[in-house]
């Protein structure tokens, strides 16, 4: 894909007087990449910083960003040895100078109004942490219109009630703006894995007062080979597991209210590792019996909760019929839909 700027008129758009960062990751995704950078430089709100974090990826990556950065001021290369996507983000932190942060995968594409977007519910509402949709773009998925859209200023403990409850805000780093100062005491934990997981409720909470939108301006691209969707059990899952157990240590502490939430989430993370328990050969089956185990335990108060998604009750009962019919309709599922 050709490298374009694309000019809109901005006279409908808002006061352009706060530099904002954008932090972009980069390693092994030259396929990706062009799609990438062109949503990026192509943003209705143009006074941004865009760092490019090449994490000594082997392939043309790095190259391709500093012919970008030829043609566009705004960008900023850094090349570095590879340390994995915390200490790309954390470098990217580091060099920093915009007053808001946000943060984009390299794989992933956005909308040309995302930043102007999540600024604007910023403004608004006077919040340090501002939220937008997210579209998951799966192998066969068709096109989907947004919904009528919706914008609410919440608190941190609604905000994990919905991320909990999987009501629109999701457990990542990004489609997210963040005050830069929300990142002073805080930094994504090198050499580890799901480190959305590890961090990003630390800024919620610190946030105190977020304003979410529901329009889908970030479009994640779910394909195989990248960390999160691991088809085979390994040391990265062990990751998910302890980042996970933190967090909803640290929501159930402080906001007790909050408990049939963390539960349906606790459950929701053991059917995540049970399914990829299932495909790994040689099968783990003292693992699986202790997933299904914590499951069984918790499913009767996660199924009378009438905020608990569908599609978990629906794996409840699933399960509950027998392994092997669990199994059998994950894989018919998977193959229908591309998901993993």
């Amino acid at each position: 894909m050709p490298f374009v700027i694309i000019k809109k008129n901005m006279k409908e758009f808002v006061n352009m007087e706060d530099l904002i960062t954008i932090v972009i990751p980069i390693y092994k995704v030259q396929e990706y990449l062009e799609k990438c950078l062109n949503s990026v430089i192509c943003q209705t709100y143009t006074n941004l910083e865009i760092i490019l974090v090449d994490d000594g990826s082997p392939d043309n990556c790095g190259q391709i960003c500093d012919d970008y950065a030829k043609k566009d001021s705004r960008i900023k290369v850094i090349h570095k040895e590879n340390g994995g996507l915390s200490d790309a983000r954390n470098a990217g932190i580091k060099n920093a100078t915009g007053k808001y942060i946000t943060f984009v995968d390299s794989d992933d594409y956005i909308t040309e109004d995302y930043v102007e977007y999540l600024y604007n519910l910023i403004k608004k509402n006077d919040s340090k942490l501002s939220i937008c949709g997210i579209k998951t773009v799966w192998k066969n998925d068709k096109k989907c219109e947004n919904e009528k859209e919706r914008i609410e200023c919440l608190n941190s403990q609604e905000v994990f009630e919905r991320m909990l409850f999987a009501k629109g805000i999701e457990v990542a780093a990004y489609g997210k703006l963040y005050l830069t100062e929300l990142w002073k005491e805080y930094e994504f934990p090198v050499g580890k894995v799901y480190e959305d997981t590890a961090v990003i409720y630390k800024l919620i909470e610190k946030a105190q007062k977020i304003t979410y939108g529901t329009k889908n301006c970030y479009y994640y691209v779910a394909r195989v080979g990248s960390i999160s969707k691991q088809q085979q059990f390994n040391k990265n899952e062990e990751d998910y597991i302890k980042h996970t157990k933190e967090m909803l240590d640290f929501i159930k502490e402080r906001y007790p209210e909050l408990e049939k939430a963390v539960q349906r989430f606790y459950v929701y993370s053991k059917f995540r590792i049970l399914r990829i328990l299932i495909f790994t050969e040689p099968r783990n089956k003292k693992m699986e019996e202790d997933v299904i185990s914590e499951i069984k335990k918790n499913q009767r108060d996660v199924l009378s909760c009438k905020n608990t998604p569908a599609r978990d009750k629906i794996a409840i009962i699933l399960l509950d019929m027998g392994l092997p019919i669990f199994k059998f309709f994950w894989r018919i599922y998977r193959k229908f839909t591309g998901r993993i």
